[in-house]
């Protein structure tokens, strides 16, 4: 949901997000997600009409690499974790890796 969120041009509304998800979820669990999130402060929010829209108000990319962070932190065995990780990645992924990581650590 994030992703399509980070997409979106702008505000979208839940009927709009709901039609851009994959599989088929019922509106009032995309509206539930939706509220949650805006509890949280990871989306806005206006009243249009009888309808809220939305829109991302946080960075994707640090949610999910926070995401990722978290899963290695409570992971019985986090480097094997990271292995299983890295072996998934696609060539083009792996190349971006590698050269992040030779990156000087105040550039990355």
């Amino acid at each position: 949901m994030l992703a399509v969120l980070a997409a979106a041009d702008g505000f979208i509304n839940t009927s709009d997000l709901r039609d851009r998800l994959s599989g088929d979820p019922a509106y009032t669990t995309v509206n539930t997600i939706l509220f949650r999130l805006h509890d949280k402060g990871m989306v806005d929010r206006v009243r249009v009409g009888r309808q809220y829209r939305y829109r991302l108000a946080v960075d994707e990319a640090q949610v999910v690499a926070g995401r990722m962070h978290d899963h290695l932190r409570i992971a019985s065995d986090p480097v094997n974790a990271l292995s299983q990780f890295v072996q998934t990645l696609s060539a083009d992924q792996a190349r971006v890796l590698r050269e992040l990581l030779d990156l000087p650590e105040g550039d990355r």
